[in-house]
This record gives C-alpha cells, structure tokens and sequence, in this order.
C-alpha cells in the first residue's frame, strides 16, 4: 500500500473511531422507562445505586434513554417490584434478590447467604465464574434479565441492648432480622422477626425486641439506633457481601438496540463499584463517629459463628432435596466459595489481618 492511500485510511479510521459510534448511539429512538426500588430514598447509598444506574445510561445515550427512580412504595409495594417486572408493570427494577427468598430459595444464590461469598468473591462467580450464566437462566423463568447494580460489602452484625457472651445469650433472643439469616437465627435459639425499618427504633426503644440488625455504620447511625442499643456486633454472618440486581423485563430488554443493551449492562456495572466504594469511604467516618459516642463495638462470639454455620450448611443440603433450582445453582456456589476462600487465605486475609494489627503505626 502507497503512503498516499495509507493516510487515507488511515484518517478514515479516525473518523470512525471518533464520530461513528455516537452517532449509532444518537441515532437511536428516545426511550422511557421506570425503575421501582425495594428501597426507600432515606437509605441514599442503597436507593442511590438506582439513581446512578439511571444517570449512567442517559449520559451514555446523550439523554436520550430517560429512567426515572421511584423509592420502594411509590409505584408498588418495596416487595412487589419482582412481580412488577415480571408483568411489565415497570420496565426495571432495583432490589435485593433475597428479599425473594420466599418465592425460590434460589434468589437468595443471588444476593447472599449466611456464611456465602464475600462481595469481592461474588463479582468472580458472576462475572467470570458460572453464577452470571446459572442466575440468568434462574431469572428467565420470572420474565426478568438480571445485572449486578449493588453491593454493601460485609455488613455488621447488628444492635443489641444486653452483650452476647456466648451461645446462652441467643436463646430466646428477639432479633429483627429477616430472610434467610432469621430461619438459620431461628435454628440456632433465637427468635427472628420482622420489623419494618421505620418502626426499629421504637421497637428497640421500648424492649419489644432485643437485636436489630440494618446494614453498617452508615446507614445505622442515621437510624439513631446507638441511642436505644449500645453493643454493635461484627460481622453480619448473613450478608458477607450481598450483591443488588437491576431486574429488567425481559421484553423491554429485548426490544433495545444492542447499543441499547450494552449501554445498560455497563451502567449497571457501573452502579456495582460505586455503591461498594461509596460504603468504603461513608462507614470508616461513621464508625469513628459512633465510638465516640460511646457505642461499644463487640466480636461476635466464635460458638455464635461456628453454631450458626454448622446449622447454614445443615439448612443448604436440605434444600437440595426441596428445590431443584437451588440445588443446580448452589453445587456450583458451593465448590468456587470453597477454591475463593483457598485462595483469599493466602492473599488477602493475611495482608488484611497484618495492616490491621498495624492501625496504630499507620
């Protein structure tokens, strides 16, 4: 090829490159869509993760793919939103996949379970790992095309008015603490219940419950929940990484341009790691804020832990005889939460535990 023609295509490809593919974006129809969250707005890190989900894909499309966020409630019931989806009733929705619990145990595979994989651990599986595969072929069932939106890391272990020393004190213990982590609280002496958020407060105030757990320091120390419960426990064995979905009507999905759809799979990725980072940087403020009001931090004890996992491994081989999805989806869950944690053993935790003995030198 001549030097001539060489410039030539050369500069051609630059114009590709630079102007083609917003064009093919620009080029597309203007869209609408509503997004319901299981969430409400004052939990603005969580009920955020819609909001930049939604900013993500109209940026990304010049303005022209508009996704308007209603909080849990506004447009059906924070728990209604699978339904939502399902019917076409919304076009997409925000939401914790374990709130579904009750529907399949397999949701559950979805967001977190007691003693599961951390957040870190999780986008492996999904992403690399066979979860994305085996959860989208779970989802397809209920009409719904699922993206990881979400995560909070590890979550803490909640708020209790009297301190747990051992196994002695779960017995009988009132905890607000929901899906799968109350039903193994359950089978380990505790009395799980179900507290609507805004009635926490009041509950613990009063005595009604013993416990409560919400997310971490964040989001608990809006709650005002140091006020009423002084001992705040680590970690929240049931969620070690719970991962949010944006769920997607299938058909509305399907009728984007594949522009359309990378768009979405990228805002919802998007969403993923700001969400994590957004805790990692809100919780350490948080928590200094909170010992400083007297809050008094406690290691759950190791006969809780051990207790409750024997009894979450018990609970998970049982559902193997009961739910087909569960037991396809959690074999393979099963075998990369072990090689995962092989491995993080050997990296992360160790350089983790190091540093941490270390805060004082920092």
């Amino acid at each position: 090829m001549d030097r001539r023609s060489l410039i030539k295509n050369a500069g051609m490809a630059g114009v590709l490159a630079a102007g083609a593919a917003p064009a093919i974006v620009h080029a597309q129809e203007t869209i609408r869509w509503r997004l319901a969250s299981s969430f409400p707005k004052a939990l603005d890190t969580i009920y955020g993760g819609a909001e930049v989900f939604a900013q993500k894909v109209s940026d990304m499309t010049g303005g022209k793919f508009q996704i308007s966020t209603h909080a849990g409630g506004e447009l059906m019931p924070a728990f209604g939103v699978v339904d939502g989806v399902q019917q076409g009733t919304v076009e997409v929705a925000h939401t914790a996949p374990y709130y579904f619990f009750g529907k399949d145990p397999a949701f559950a595979l979805g967001c977190a379970i007691p003693f599961g994989m951390n957040s870190r651990q999780r986008n492996a599986w999904m992403f690399h790992g066979n979860g994305g595969k085996l959860m989208r072929e779970f989802y397809d069932a209920y009409n719904i095309v699922n993206f990881p939106a979400g995560n909070t890391g590890a979550q803490m272990g909640g708020w209790y008015r009297k301190e747990i020393k051992s196994m002695a004190d779960v017995k009988g213990l009132k905890m607000r603490l929901g899906g799968f982590g109350g039903t193994i609280f359950g089978k380990i002496g505790g009395q799980p219940l179900n507290v609507p958020g805004g009635e926490i407060y009041q509950a613990l105030e009063k005595g009604t419950i013993d416990a409560a757990e919400w997310v971490g320091p964040y989001d608990d120390q809006k709650l005002g929940f140091n006020k009423v419960a002084p001992y705040y426990y680590y970690p929240g064995w049931w969620e070690g990484g719970p991962e949010l979905d944006v769920f997607i009507n299938k058909a509305a999905f399907g009728k984007l341009s594949k522009e359309y759809q990378a768009i979405v799979q990228a805002a919802a990725t998007y969403a993923l790691v700001d969400m994590q980072a957004k805790y990692d940087h809100l919780n350490p403020k948080a928590l200094k804020e909170l010992l400083a009001t007297g809050t008094k931090v406690r290691a759950m004890p190791r006969d809780v832990m051990e207790t409750a996992f024997k009894e979450g491994m018990k609970a998970y081989e049982e559902l193997n005889d009961t739910s087909p999805q569960w037991k396809k989806i959690y074999a393979d869950y099963r075998g990369y939460r072990k090689d995962q944690n092989q491995w993080f053993q050997l990296t992360e935790s160790t350089f983790d535990r190091f540093m941490q003995s270390q805060i004082k030198n920092l």
